[in-house]
C-alpha cells in the first residue's frame, strides 16, 4: 500500500487507505519519518479507517529545513495536523512513536480524539532528559552555558527545550490509550511508563524481546498483534 503524498501548510504528509470516516493521526519518533514501517504496519492493519501521517522538522522531507525539532514547534506542527483531520474527519484516533508520543501529550489533551495507541513513548520528556545530560556527564549549568551540546545518541541537548519541558508538566490524559514498550528499552525507563499508564488509566503491554525501536521481525510481529488484539471497532 502507498501512500497520498501532500503537504498541510507546507508540512510534508502522506494519507493511507481508502476514503473513510475516520483517520488515525500518526506521530513518528526520533530519526524516523512519516512512510516509516510501524505507519505502514498500521495502515494495512487498519481496514476501517485511513492513516494520516507527517514529517516532524529535521526529519523526511524536512531534513534540509531550517525549521528545528523542537517541542514548541512540534506542538504546532501537530496542532496544524490535527486541524486538518478535526476539519475531514467524523472520527479520530491516535497512534504516536517515542518522542512522537511526548508531543501528542503536549498537543491532544483538549482534541476530539476518541483512543490512542503509544509505542516505545516518551511519557516523561524531563527525566529522559536528565538522563540523557547524566550519560554524558553534563551538568544544567554546563548546558545554560553552552546551550546546545550534540551527544554521542545523535541527539543534541538544547538549554530552550530543557526550559520548555520543565516549565510544561504533563498534568492531565484523558484519552483512552493503549501502550506498548520493549522489555529491552534502555531509553526509557519502565517504572516511568508503568507509572504513567497507572496514573492514567492507560493499558499497558510489553514486547520482552523487543528494543526500544521495533524493527526486527519478531517486534514487528508484536507490534501487529498487539494493533489487533487493541484496535477494536477503531481499526478493524
Amino acid at each position: 500500500m502507498e501512500p497520498r503524498i501532500f503537504q498541510i501548510d507546507a508540512i510534508p504528509c502522506a494519507l493511507w487507505g481508502a476514503d473513510s470516516n475516520r483517520v488515525i493521526v500518526a506521530v513518528h519518533g526520533a530519526q524516523s519519518h512519516k512512510e516509516d514501517t510501524p505507519f505502514r504496519l498500521l495502515a494495512q492493519i487498519a481496514q476501517s479507517c485511513q492513516v494520516l501521517s507527517f514529517d516532524l522538522p529535521e526529519h523526511g522531507a524536512r531534513r534540509e529545513q531550517s525549521a528545528l525539532c523542537k517541542p514548541p514547534v512540534c506542538v504546532q506542527d501537530l496542532s496544524a495536523v490535527l486541524d486538518y483531520a478535526g476539519a475531514r474527519w467524523d472520527h479520530i484516533g491516535l497512534f504516536a512513536v517515542s518522542m512522537g508520543a511526548y508531543f501528542s501529550l503536549l498537543t491532544c489533551g483538549d482534541r476530539r480524539i476518541e483512543r490512542a495507541w503509544f509505542l516505545s513513548p516518551v511519557v516523561d520528556m524531563g527525566a529522559l532528559i536528565h538522563s540523557m545530560m547524566a550519560w554524558f556527564d553534563v551538568s544544567p549549568e554546563r548546558l545554560e552555558r553552552e546551550r546546545t551540546i550534540p551527544t554521542p545518541m545523535g541527539q543534541t541537548l538544547c538549554w530552550d527545550s530543557f526550559c520548555y519541558v520543565r516549565e510544561h508538566p504533563i498534568c492531565r490524559w484523558s484519552i483512552p490509550t493503549e501502550i506498548l514498550t520493549g522489555g529491552r528499552d534502555t531509553l526509557c525507563d519502565p517504572d516511568v511508563t508503568a507509572g504513567f499508564a497507572a496514573r492514567f488509566s492507560c493499558r499497558l503491554q510489553t514486547a520482552e524481546s523487543a528494543e526500544h525501536w521495533f524493527h526486527t521481525e519478531s517486534d514487528l510481529s508484536a507490534l501487529e498483534r498487539w494493533l489487533r488484539e487493541t484496535g477494536g471497532d477503531f481499526i478493524r
